[in-house]
């Protein structure tokens, strides 16, 4: 895989993943909907496993985390935003540690329970330990300071309302799988890099506009 090649797709995937961060994950606060965990379930791990399949890339997720991470903070609308983005950043890594032994080419994962429950660990792994990491460090970022028995309380919360992205992810992984066969370096380049570049760039763009917009009001 060529390294520019490699930096797009990361781009153009960690732009995707914090684009649908800012703009569906506030659609789906407004709507008083779970997005934590939708938003975990159907994007965070997504396009992860996507990208993962697409690239066969370790350590291609952690770096789209934190390109997803900045384009939150672009964004301080739709609930809070540094705590947001350090639970995208947490998820990339997160990510990386679970899959860390998975084959790339992911043959071991020939059926649909196989499948399933891959899904099913990474994505409740990713949403419930990147939930108390956020509640961790976003008092501390912000100054706040961090008291344990504060963090203790929510425990049972967190652990239970990762359930949904469970759920979630054991849908997703088995239709994610048909994406594991294509094979990215195939795609010309006079397509490739016009695409990723313009769908990244088109996605920074909405976010800045509407946080810009949003100020504006």
């Amino acid at each position: 895989m060529e390294k520019r090649k490699l930096f797009a797709g990361i781009l153009v995937f960690g732009s995707l993943w914090g684009f649908s961060e800012c703009i569906i994950g506030s659609m789906l606060r407004d709507a008083n909907l779970p997005a934590g965990a939708i938003m975990t379930g159907v994007f965070a791990f997504g396009l992860m496993a996507a990208s993962r399949m697409f690239y066969k890339m370790q350590g291609m997720q952690f770096v789209m985390g934190l390109v997803a991470g900045a384009l939150r903070l672009f964004n301080p609308f739709g609930g809070c935003h540094l705590c947001s983005a350090i639970a995208i950043m947490a998820e990339g890594l997160l990510f990386e540690i679970i899959w860390y032994g998975v084959p790339l080419a992911l043959d071991e994962f020939s059926t649909l329970t196989t499948r399933s429950s891959l899904g099913i660990v990474t994505s409740y792994g990713i949403y419930v330990v990147g939930y108390l990491i956020t509640q961790i460090l976003t008092p501390v970022f912000s100054s706040a300071g961090f008291f344990v028995q504060n963090l203790v309380v929510f425990i049972p919360q967190i652990l239970s309302s990762g359930l949904l992205a469970a759920v979630i992810g054991g849908i997703m992984a088995p239709i994610l799988f048909f994406l594991k066969d294509v094979n990215i370096s195939m795609v010309k380049n006079n397509v490739y890099y016009p695409v990723t570049i313009g769908v990244s760039a088109l996605c920074w763009l909405i976010v800045i506009t509407n946080s810009t917009l949003m100020l504006g009001i």
